[in-house]
């Protein structure tokens, strides 16, 4: 009877050892598949922590602009625990992990508190600790792990938790979790939660702001009524004060989506150089200088609201490093399109282009700045018509020298100085001075209204043409971000022409035979300075500068719609006037006079005639004279003004023959002159003849009384069509 139970026994036991085995295999199975990864370093953590956002320094590490370049979610930059509102840690402390002070990473009496809620079929509370959410911050699988609450998951949370706190203090535990914990929508981190919902930085949160922050992370997407709820029982509030943290929770979320700490003080530079989201960019600007050149041009915009003008751009560059200090790309209140850059936009040039031409002829000997030029009205043969360049104030000046010509901003003798040196040569001219992204066709293309700035060009490329003046002809590509290098400079002009044209720009009293002596382009320092307005007042131009600065100012419209009385003086002078003002103020260093190069004279000039006042001028070595006077020969030359040689006539279809008349004139008026078309003579040359043209090549000769040809032109009239 015995031996029956003896064997029961036996196998009981063998029974009970296989379960133990099957259950130990089991266990260490378990434990093998919820090891958690070795737990990162929190300097690791920190040190990959990436905001969304990428940021624009200034020189000095000032920040000027924050771009966002990552849109699956809104960072800010990481915040140490000691810039973090106390009464936010304390907050959370106290709703998310009572006992976060005294656990290794794992509330057990959390846990059982929540099985028991469980079992019991109560409402419970989370018994995750601040080192569990952690690590489903830090690890995407333990993130999703948590959301299904599987044993095993919640095993893996359990072991990385305690493995974190083994290696990381309570205080980097909380800088992490609260620099990367989810808020609301796209938000994640205090930072950019705390700038979105009220404003302000992490530091200056109180108490209230905090309930409502730390009320949203149960259930970031929750309604604002659950939120609003949950943020007056974190700090067990009734009646009127729970009203107040009621209120503040809705106001808060129903802000904009937007982060208020943004700063934006270079947009367009920021889309051009920023790459990375958390890039730390620090650039050539100076935070001072954007600012005060965007209120500058901000101001002198509302004042010309009236004139249809809505745009305007600025550039500020020093002249000896080729640093940008001053990047606007858009400032008009107004703008209907701010996202275009205007310091990189194509325009058309209008005058600004003249210095160049000018200290091209000076260059090449053949013009200095005594030499004369003849103001009075001129047509040249283009293409198939005429081209007859007019002045500003469409009125002549007739005979005057280059200095004030170019002052002055003369259109007529520019384009006779085109004609001397060809538009071939002055293009290749502005192309070693920069002028590349918008001038891409050929001299030819453009014609003789290249002298008058017909080609396009951007701010930036006139601001570094200009500052070539400054550096003695000698072009560097200009530097945006600090670490960049550049090639070394190369002569681009000569140094001595270089100095003639700064100092014909710097020529108040030139000047005055257009604008004003005194205005905006007259400074108390010595400044040198070109205006320009292009074709119909669509675009305005001021650029000059110090021997420190080169200021480039641009205003119009980004559409094109023409602007209405507005000119180079009273567009986009002012403002460049005041940003130069300030400018030479923040100098630290007094200003050095300047030197003239090697190879220039400066010697007294006077002009026969009294042309124009006795001064003292400044001329290439060889080139250099005491008296300027009309060559009496070309002076006195009579000449056919129109028809221009090699023109071609048009005959309008839709108007009768006997209405259409071409005038015949030449210079000098007088009687004693005979004008022979065709070998038959049509009057004197007192008075212009009108004759009615007829189709064919024509001769048009000019005679004197003995019948010898003084001047010819060729000219054809096309049939109509």
């Amino acid at each position: 009877m015995r031996l029956p139970r003896l064997t029961f026994g036996r196998s009981a036991i063998a029974l009970a050892s296989l379960l133990a085995l099957i259950a130990l295999l089991f266990a260490l199975r378990i434990w093998r598949d919820t090891r958690p990864q070795p737990s990162p370093d929190f300097a690791s953590v920190r040190e990959r922590y990436r905001s969304s956002e990428a940021q624009l320094l200034d020189r000095n590490g000032v920040l000027l602009q924050a771009q966002r370049l990552d849109l699956s979610r809104r960072r800010l930059g990481w915040v140490a625990l000691d810039e973090i509102s106390p009464a936010l840690i304390d907050t959370l402390i106290k709703a998310e992990d009572r006992r976060f002070a005294s656990h290794a990473g794992v509330d057990a009496l959390a846990i059982a508190g929540a099985m028991r809620d469980r079992l019991l079929d109560r409402a419970y509370r989370g018994a995750s600790t601040l080192q569990m959410q952690l690590v489903a911050q830090l690890d995407p699988a333990l993130a999703a792990s948590a959301r299904r609450r599987g044993l095993l998951q919640k095993l893996r949370q359990i072991r990385a938790a305690r493995s974190l706190a083994r290696s990381w203090s309570r205080d980097e535990v909380l800088e992490a979790y609260l620099n990367q914990v989810s808020f609301r929508g796209e938000t994640q981190g205090i930072a950019a939660a705390s700038a979105q919902l009220f404003g302000k930085p992490a530091s200056a949160l109180n108490l209230a702001e905090s309930r409502t922050l730390v009320a949203l992370l149960p259930a970031p997407g929750a309604k604002a009524e659950a939120v609003a709820r949950r943020s007056c029982a974190i700090g067990s509030l009734r009646g009127d004060d729970c009203d107040a943290q009621r209120a503040l929770t809705f106001a808060a979320l129903a802000r904009p989506p937007a982060i208020a700490l943004e700063r934006s003080l270079a947009p367009h530079l920021a889309r051009r150089l920023l790459r990375e989201p958390g890039e730390r960019l620090r650039s050539t600007l100076d935070a001072r200088v954007q600012q005060l050149s965007l209120q500058a041009l901000q101001n002198q915009l509302r004042s010309l609201v009236g004139e249809r003008v809505r745009d305007g751009a600025a550039v500020v560059v020093d002249n000896a490093s080729g640093d940008v200090l001053a990047y606007v790309g858009s400032a008009g209140p107004g703008s209907r399109a701010a996202q275009v850059d205007g310091a990189r936009a194509l325009r058309q040039a209008g005058s600004t282009l003249k210095p160049f031409l000018y200290g091209l002829a000076i260059e090449k000997g053949w013009l200095t700045a005594a030499s004369l030029l003849d103001d009075s009205p001129v047509a040249l043969a283009a293409g198939a018509g005429l081209y007859r360049p007019q002045n500003y104030e469409h009125d002549y000046q007739g005979l005057v020298s280059v200095r004030t010509a170019l002052a002055g901003s003369l259109n007529i003798p520019a384009v006779r100085t085109l004609v001397l040196t060809g538009t071939e040569a002055f293009r290749e001219r502005l192309h070693a001075l920069g002028y590349v992204d918008g001038l891409t066709e050929s001299g030819e293309f453009y014609g003789y209204s290249l002298a008058l700035g017909s080609a396009e060009v951007s701010l930036l490329e006139q601001a570094n043409a200009y500052r070539t003046l400054a550096n003695g002809g000698r072009w560097s590509a200009l530097r945006y971000r600090l670490d960049e290098e550049t090639a070394p400079p190369r002569q681009a002009m000569s140094a001595q022409a270089a100095f003639i044209i700064r100092d014909i720009l710097a020529d108040r009293g030139a000047r005055a035979v257009t604008f004003d002596l005194e205005g905006p382009l007259s400074t108390s320092y010595r400044a040198w300075v070109k205006t320009g307005t292009s074709k119909n007042l669509r675009d305005n131009w001021c650029i000059g500068g110090s021997a420190r600065y080169t200021v480039a100012v641009w205003v119009g419209n980004f559409e094109g719609e023409p602007m209405r009385t507005v000119s180079g003086i009273t567009g986009a002078a002012p403002a460049w006037r005041e940003i130069l003002d300030a400018l030479e103020t923040l100098a630290a260093s007094p200003r050095e006079p300047e030197t003239p190069p090697p190879g220039l004279v400066h010697q007294r000039v006077r002009y026969a005639g009294a042309l124009e006042p006795e001064r003292e001028e400044w001329f290439t070595e060889g080139t250099q004279t005491a008296l300027v006077a009309p060559a009496p020969g070309l002076a006195a030359r009579a000449r056919i003004v129109s028809p221009a040689a090699g023109s071609f006539i048009a005959l309008d279809p839709d108007i009768p023959l006997p209405r259409q008349h071409l005038p015949l004139r030449a210079e000098p008026a007088s009687a004693d002159l005979s004008l022979r078309l065709d070998g038959r003579v049509v009057g004197n040359a007192a008075r212009p003849r009108l004759w009615t043209p007829l189709p064919g090549p024509h001769r048009l000769d000019l005679v004197d009384a003995q019948g010898r040809v003084l001047d010819s032109v060729n000219f054809s009239v096309r049939t109509p069509n």
